[in-house]
């Protein structure tokens, strides 16, 4: 019962996080640049913040009080080294989240969420285009040509954020301690069928 409050209370953060009617996203007058202002990293680490980025891209750490961030691999993703738990038969119907909220299993089949920090493996090679085209289109790694960004991630709802909110979180996720984690590729609905 704890688990699908849980569930339910994220699900419903997710949703209330990005809602906002179609509007024009603004402009910005520079382009993206490695020295970005104090003031435009500060912006975008509220805009992380509020827009809930920490639920699933922060690894947890089981605390008394239930997870907590943990901040030595803030905005790192699922943990590469952290097996898939057994996903039991009777789940079909339901939207599964691992206990540290970066893994989800859904009839998509297992998504993990992305590290978003500046290392290699995360974003750390991506131009503020890859950026923009993952936010703006739902496209894995921000390329054009890739699958489509996989549930949970609202990218619906933040594709509505302005030029100047994108490069700002751009900006602060590309100031971030850089973390090396290969998050896993997704698993199909024809693999998670063997699995259960």
């Amino acid at each position: 019962m704890k688990q699908s409050v849980i569930l339910i209370a994220a699900m419903l953060l997710m949703a209330a996080c990005g809602s906002h009617s179609e509007e024009d996203h603004g402009t910005w007058s520079e382009p993206y640049a490695s020295g970005d202002s104090a003031e435009m990293i500060e912006r975008g680490a509220y805009l992380v913040t509020i827009g809930a980025c920490h639920d699933c891209h922060s690894p947890k750490v089981m605390t008394p009080e239930g997870p907590q961030i943990d901040t030595a691999r803030l905005l790192s993703g699922h943990p590469s080294q952290q097996p898939v738990a057994d996903i039991p038969q009777d789940a079909r119907q339901w939207v599964l989240f691992d206990m540290g909220l970066t893994a989800f299993v859904g009839p998509w089949g297992v998504s993990f969420s992305a590290n978003l920090t500046p290392d290699e493996t995360g974003i750390g090679n991506w131009s503020y285009e890859q950026f923009e085209t993952a936010i703006r289109r739902g496209k894995a790694k921000g390329l054009e040509t890739n699958r489509p960004l996989l549930p949970p991630m609202p990218w619906e709802m933040y594709r509505h954020f302005t030029d100047e909110d994108l490069r700002s979180i751009f900006a602060y996720l590309k100031s971030i301690k850089p973390v090396e984690n290969a998050v896993p590729a997704p698993i199909p609905p024809n693999r998670l069928e063997a699995m259960r």
